[in-house]
């Protein structure tokens, strides 16, 4: 792996035109019910008429540009939206007889009711045709792949992009080729090389010209597209990502994303969203935009990309970046970078902050503050005022911290051995100072 320091952050929420084309329908149609609503002191009573035609078209436009939002364009999906629309005329109708709509259209209340019910039978019994499409598949359609740029995360190399569908919507792609990604993280930048079949999880396009499928290929990965095979201990992932279902649980930060659903909780709030409706509780933030995942199929390693948050994750480790804090963990290993450092192996940890300092090793303590040590060994506690050890500590706290977290961005993990002569050393430096 290399690494750069620089930090940056770009993120985009992006959405088809035609589902923003809905939404945009929706707020318009919003707009002329209450202007309909309003018409006698908008002396638009001569237009009563086609105001209602026009509320009706636009209901029912809005809805079947809506439909496959979630699981593609289906049969069973486009009657639902029709039986939506149908739902919301006959609601529209039937209070409209008490708000000056004429006793002409309002009569057809009950049969638009009538067919919102007849279709949404027609649809469900429609839908179980489309629940056998409803499942992970890699396409056998090939795409010349040259790389992606997904801000932060940037996936470079060449090869074939194959689209994975979860019934008739794409929720990601399966790579077959060099790949390299990228991360710039407050460590720098982070890069390794893929071994392929690697999928990328985003409803983004990062395919180029069609070119030929390898059947074979397509095959092998249906195979392994098993979320079970993917997922195999699923009640200790902290991240799964599967196109259509996304949960991220980080440290005072959980997402989750399902059809229909999505949840965003942080310490200061949550959010909860179903469908259009949107339910808060205090301030969680913005919403984290779009979840990424690249994943190598046959390794461990997983990059997550929500938000600001950025994790990783191997066989051997974990690295979790949240704005310009960052934690790595193996095993019993855990670093952290942020308004303080900490580095924690075993029974030693060290810890260095503004002006602060805390050393532990076995039965040993070190703290440095305002310009003072002191020392808890053997079961007794020394303090040294002196700016001289109050510095070394300092220095040599910091000195062991770097050079620690030097191996383990390297991927060689704590030196143990090393780290535990350090702080002896620093401690024989220590008792100097004493008597």
């Amino acid at each position: 792996m290399s690494f750069r320091w620089e930090w940056k952050y770009r993120a985009v929420r992006k959405e088809g035109p035609r589902f923003k084309l809905a939404e945009y329908l929706k707020a318009l149609t919003a707009i002329l019910l209450i202007a309909w609503l309003f018409k006698g002191p908008l002396r638009l009573e001569a237009y009563n008429d086609y105001m209602v035609y026009a509320i009706i078209a636009l209901l029912f436009a809005f809805e079947l540009l809506s439909a496959g939002r979630w699981f593609g364009v289906t049969v069973s999906g486009v009657v639902f939206a029709l039986a939506k629309g149908f739902f919301w005329t006959s609601v529209f109708l039937f209070f409209g007889q008490w708000l000056g709509m004429s006793d002409r259209l309002s009569s057809y209340d009950g049969t638009a009711f009538a067919y919102a019910v007849v279709l949404s039978i027609a649809g469900l019994l429609l839908s179980k045709f489309d629940e056998k499409r409803l499942d992970l598949k890699v396409k056998k359609e090939a795409y010349e792949f040259s790389g992606a740029d997904f801000g932060d995360v940037k996936l470079k190399g060449s090869g074939k992009a194959y689209p994975v569908k979860f019934g008739r919507k794409r929720s990601g792609w399966v790579l077959d080729g060099e790949v390299e990604v990228e991360a710039e993280t407050p460590l720098g930048r982070i890069s390794k090389k893929l071994l392929p079949p690697v999928i990328v999880w985003t409803e983004e396009s990062i395919a180029g010209k069609k070119t030929t499928p390898d059947p074979g290929f397509v095959a092998r990965v249906n195979e392994m597209m098993n979320p079970d095979r993917l997922y195999r201990d699923r009640n200790k992932a902290s991240v799964v990502d599967l196109g259509f279902i996304k949960v991220y649980e980080g440290e005072g930060f959980e997402y989750v994303k399902l059809p229909f659903v999505e949840v965003l909780e942080t310490p200061t709030g949550e959010e909860v969203r179903v469908g259009p409706i949107h339910i808060h509780e205090g301030n969680p933030g913005m919403p984290p935009g779009e979840m990424l995942t690249i994943r190598e199929l046959r390794n461990g390693f997983q990059l997550t990309k929500v938000g600001d948050r950025l994790r990783i994750q191997t066989d051997e480790y974990s690295i979790e970046v949240d704005g310009e804090r960052v934690t790595y963990r193996s095993g019993n290993e855990v670093l952290r970078l942020g308004e303080a450092v900490s580095l924690r192996s075993g029974d030693v940890s060290v810890t260095v902050g503004r002006g602060r300092a805390k050393v532990k090793i076995e039965d040993a303590v070190i703290s440095a503050r305002d310009g003072k040590v002191r020392i808890r060994v053997g079961g007794r506690t020394y303090t040294v005022e002196s700016r001289e050890a109050y510095r070394l500590v300092l220095d040599k706290a910091k000195e062991i911290v770097e050079e620690q977290s030097a191996e383990l961005i390297e991927g060689l993990g704590i030196d143990k051995t090393l780290l535990s002569r350090r702080v002896k050393e620093l401690l024989d430096e220590l008792m100097g100072y004493i008597g």
